[in-house]
């Protein structure tokens, strides 16, 4: 029947076509948003979840269920081959997760936009470009996501001149809708872009989903129409085509499926020989396609059923997820325009409501009774009540490790487990008065920043100095000899030489004891600082006007007394003569006089963290510079900094063993910088395993693992900066008196990590500093993320610091509230 452009009839399709848009919103295909999304190169499946207080995350994968950090709302989320996105509540901020590799039960996560006042939304990834619209311009964004290793670079979106009512994404391309013609709009490096919006012509549409090479749409006179590569017939759509007989659209590889409106049951055509089958009695809210899959959103339980030729479970039967129940839709503040969707309120934890589209109430066909419908698996219909919110949003629940190990379990049994490790610290405390001073092993040496040493290089030296000093254990009398001199296996090498002066002389200034003595006036009690891994620390001041910090080797005639300070000294000789790194204390030089062994180092004129953090003057937050969320992030990334390199670009790869709060040093402009390198090995590759006879290190840091096995990897200097980031988080010492208990040490690790596991991050973090301004909150919970990562009972379970170091840089990204935040420049930090 034809009908004039003046037509009632006409009048009544359009504004039934217009009310459909908003459905549209919520149903997805290869690149358009929506609250499940598909990483098709990794099959990966992910949800927003209903029923909390915050629309977290959840993700699917080989068999696995992954909570997605950080633990904030999101309203909309979309997939591309190797990564997907989410777009915060209130369009924000664009964070997008690399799914390749899971580490640690989580996704690596890269924040891709952030604003203060300019809201996103039509969030489109490709297979390795995002796009989004601006709300108030309807200008589009777009940015590399980096599947391809091209993270943040620009993908090219059309001039400030155009102006989209809707945008998708396929593969290599994105298209949208003008708002002022309705036609469409396509751009991209891939040819097909072009060929798309050619054959779309002056076609005015309402809506548009993007497949890998194809796009589809409902045009403005209620037709569905698919344009695009159709070499399987994926551009076919059944007859009949009206207005009212499709609803959601998901588009893949060569195929391409939709909603039947008048029950919601999905059809789908193209594919070739793999062609998809429908599922049978199943009504879907929303679909969403991988390239050689569909999943859907059911209505019954809201749970996600996948299916097609290149599902995950190698066959196309269809299978439902173990995810939690999905929100249909985006919880949101505002009033809706039309109706709410059933159980709104619990479905959005009591923090918003869902929106159902203005669209025509039509009646849903019941399942016929001969064909029982597709049983999902227990899920309940309804989430149990989330507990009450805390001021700010908790960290997801860290998993427990995925592995154990049968001895290191073993040696727990007598060691304590974990509490038996703070039973240690106990052990220490009451030992703290022993002769040997373990525990007081401070290492306040406050030294200076160089010029040239400052200069970053990332190839340390290659020459093959060997490795020494596995030695000067800071561990109480009865656990561990303070001072035990140990051998080697396994690959640990150990440098020894008649004259070790001669052997760095060409690279470290040759100072005499008489000039050193002069530094620090003849080594006075008021020039002391600190003690070191072998010996005191002074204050000096040379000829030339440069402040230095001096370590002088104990004086004692004990042949063992000597070896162990000899292998100290000739450990950080050997390694700081060599190592150049603005977060590594820089060494000036060296004396070696008879029994007389000294380090010169550069001077730190704001002391170590510890003395910051544990100061009796610390009291309140204007006591010290570093009760600031920023400064103590932008600290625990320079000593990450420091490691990081320690591990991974010096040669051979060095273990520091000692890793705590009183060898990071702050010079003059807050800079930190790791010290002290007495305990030191160099070996092999840094994820190789070390064996030594006993463990070293302090009591407090020591790896728990490293203590029990005598195994030492690189894990252990993880371990021990985790601890320092519990001590930047909580302002707690590593091992201190509880308050409830006083007769009863504990450590930090005890008291925090499980509290920060169970979402209780805000309840332990340091009064001094106070709760996190809401620009700081998701810089906070990031740190405390890494931190109880970093303190897990095994090594394997730990990040290495290349990651620690990454989520760090993204923590002061976070609290700096800068929009270029994964830039890797230099941060300064005033001391205002």
């Amino acid at each position: 029947m034809s009908v004039t452009p003046c037509s009632p009839t006409i009048v009544i399709v359009v504004l039934v076509l217009v009310s459909l848009i908003l459905w549209f919103d919520v149903v997805t295909a290869l690149g358009s948003a929506s609250t499940v999304a598909i990483t098709f190169g990794t099959s990966t499946v992910c949800g927003i979840i209903a029923g909390e207080t915050t629309q977290r995350i959840q993700c699917y994968q080989n068999g696995q269920s992954i909570w997605v950090f950080p633990d904030i709302s999101f309203a909309q989320i979309s997939g591309g081959e190797s990564f997907f996105c989410g777009l915060r509540s209130g369009g924000l901020t664009l964070l997008c997760w690399n799914t390749t590799n899971p580490v640690y039960s989580t996704f690596m996560l890269r924040r891709i936009y952030f604003s203060q006042n300019v809201s996103l939304t039509d969030l489109a990834v490709g297979d390795d470009q995002v796009c989004a619209r601006e709300v108030d311009s309807g200008l589009a964004r777009c940015w590399r996501g980096g599947g391809n290793g091209n993270g943040g670079l620009p993908f090219s979106p059309p001039g400030e001149g155009f102006k989209f009512s809707t945008i998708t994404s396929g593969k290599g391309f994105s298209c949208g809708i003008l708002k002022n013609s309705s036609g469409v709009l396509c751009w991209g490096g891939n040819g097909i872009a072009s060929e798309i919006q050619t054959q779309f012509g002056n076609l005015s549409m309402l809506s548009l989903v993007a497949g890998e090479s194809h796009v589809c749409g409902l045009t403005r006179t209620g037709s569905l129409v698919c344009k695009g590569n159709n070499e399987t017939g994926q551009l076919d759509v059944p007859s009949p085509s009206s207005a009212l007989e499709f609803s959601g659209l998901a588009l893949g590889a060569n195929f391409t499926c939709a909603l039947r409106r008048r029950n919601g049951y999905a059809v789908c055509w193209g594919g070739g020989s793999n062609r998809f089958e429908e599922v049978q009695q199943v009504q879907f809210e929303s679909i969403v396609a991988g390239l050689d899959f569909v999943c859907g959103l059911t209505t019954g339980n809201l749970s996600v059923l996948c299916w097609g030729p290149g599902w995950s479970d190698g066959n196309s039967s269809a299978s439902y997820l173990p995810l939690g129940t999905i929100i249909p839709g985006p919880c949101v503040q505002s009033p809706c325009a039309c109706d709410l969707y059933p159980d709104s309120e619990t479905l959005c934890g009591g923090s918003g409501s869902i929106c159902r589209s203005c669209q025509l109430q039509l009646p849903i066909a019941s399942p016929s009774p001969d064909s029982p419908p597709l049983q999902p698996p227990d899920l309940p219909s309804k989430p149990p009540p989330p507990p009450p919110p805390p001021a700010v949003k908790p960290l997801p629940v860290i998993p427990a490790p995925t592995k154990s190990s049968n001895k290191l379990s073993l040696g727990l049994m007598v060691v304590g487990s974990f509490g038996g490790f703070a039973g240690i610290c106990a052990v220490a405390y009451c030992l703290w008065a022993a002769p040997c001073g373990c525990l007081h092993n401070k290492m306040a040496n406050s030294v200076q920043p160089s010029t040239a040493a400052d200069a970053e290089r990332v190839a340390a030296d290659a020459e093959g100095v060997a490795a020494a000093a596995d030695n000067n254990v800071s561990l109480p009398t009865g656990l561990r000899s303070c001072s035990t001199r140990y051998t080697s296996f396994g690959g640990l090498r150990y440098h020894r030489t008649e004259s070790t002066s001669s052997k760095y002389a060409e690279k470290t200034q040759h100072f005499s004891l008489s000039q050193l003595a002069a530094a620090t006036n003849n080594f006075s009690l008021e020039n002391k600082i600190g003690s070191g891994s072998f010996g005191t620390v002074y204050k000096g001041k040379l000829p030339d006007g440069r402040e230095v910090a001096i370590k002088r080797g104990e004086t004692s005639t004990r042949m063992r007394k000597f070896k162990e300070k000899e292998s100290a000294f000739e450990s950080e000789l050997a390694l700081l003569s060599r190592l150049h790194h603005k977060h590594l204390v820089g060494l000036a030089g060296f004396c070696q006089e008879n029994d007389e062994r000294l380090l010169v180092y550069e001077y730190m004129s704001n002391g170590s963290l510890r003395d910051h953090l544990h100061s009796k003057n610390n009291v309140e937050k204007n006591s010290s510079i570093l009760n600031s969320w920023k400064m103590r992030i932008k600290i625990a990334l320079d000593a990450a900094r420091g490691i990081e390199y320690l591990h991974n670009y010096a040669v051979p790869p060095i273990i520091h063993r000692d890793i705590k709060s009183a060898n990071i040093l702050l010079d003059a402009n807050w800079m930190a910088k790791v010290s002290d390198f007495g305990l030191s090995l160099m070996g092999p590759e840094s994820d190789q395993e070390f064996m030594s006879t006993k463990a070293a290190g302090t009591v407090g840091y020591i790896d728990p693992e490293y203590y029990v096995l005598n195994v030492l990897t690189a894990k252990s200097d993880v371990y021990g900066l985790g601890v320092v980031l519990l001590e930047l988080l909580t302002g707690k010492k590593a091992v201190f008196k509880n308050e409830e208990d006083e007769t009863c040490p504990m450590g930090v690790v005890e008291y925090a990590s499980s509290r920060i596991q169970a979402g209780d991050l805000w309840s332990i973090l340091d009064r001094r500093v106070g709760q996190p301004e809401i620009h700081e909150a998701e810089a906070v919970e990031l740190m405390a993320y890494v931190a109880a990562h970093c303190v897990n009972l095994e090594g394997n379970e730990r990040p290495s610091m290349t990651d620690i170091v990454a989520n760090l840089e993204r923590a002061l990204a976070f609290v700096e509230d800068s929009p270029s935040s994964f830039s890797n420049r230099a941060i300064s930090i005033s001391s205002d």
